[in-house]
């Protein structure tokens, strides 16, 4: 069975089949206010901008969920995949520090020259993403607890039992744009990483 979205799919045919998921987090974030939910990821006060011009994965899985900070909660879909590589990895955080002003943070790897990044077990946080994609063998709609083609749902993730998700044997993105509020992995190699630290706004995007 070959996915529906064909070839380079363009964004707005992209948004098709994701936003159904990225919807899925309104029924989280209304199970979170009646207390039937604790907030599953900690994070810290400030989003990160990543892009990547392709990212090749096995297994995915895509799902809604809530993460928390003193920022308060966030709605995110979760995207899951077995294993991922990822060509020019950009990685970018802004910090605001008191008095010297915004300080950005910016990692790169598997660029020109270098092997691609490779990930196994990873998940991201999103709550923007612009992409063109294709899937193969997909299934949307499914049950988060009956997935069987990606890694599931991570293990301090909380979530509606039995809510939407929707998962593939396999993915390619590419020209990827995302803004997140956490990245996980089992493993993460980094070939060819540069990190730089800046005064002032220097994001990836």
């Amino acid at each position: 069975m070959e996915s529906v979205a064909r070839g380079g799919t363009r964004w707005k045919r992209f948004a098709v089949v994701m936003v159904p998921s990225v919807a899925a987090t309104a029924a989280i974030g209304v199970a979170l206010s009646q207390g039937a939910l604790a907030a599953s990821f900690s994070v810290s006060g400030q989003q990160f901008k990543v892009t990547a011009k392709e990212l090749d994965g096995t297994g995915f899985v895509q799902y809604g969920a809530m993460d928390s900070g003193k920022s308060g909660n966030h709605p995110v879909a979760v995207v899951g995949l077995e294993e991922a590589t990822i060509t020019n990895l950009c990685q970018s955080v802004v910090v605001p520090v008191p008095v010297f002003g915004d300080v950005s943070m910016t990692l790169k790897a598997g660029g020109k020259g270098s092997p691609k990044v490779e990930a196994k077990k990873l998940y991201i946080d999103a709550d923007d993403l612009k992409a063109n994609a294709t899937f193969n063998k997909v299934d949307i709609g499914v049950s988060i607890d009956r997935t069987t083609k990606g890694p599931g749902p991570a293990a301090n993730d909380k979530y509606v039992p039995d809510s939407f998700a929707q998962q593939a044997e396999s993915v390619n993105f590419t020209d990827v744009k995302q803004r997140a509020w956490a990245t996980t992995a089992g493993t993460f190699k980094l070939s060819g990483l540069a990190m730089s630290v800046k005064k002032g706004k220097h994001e990836c995007y």
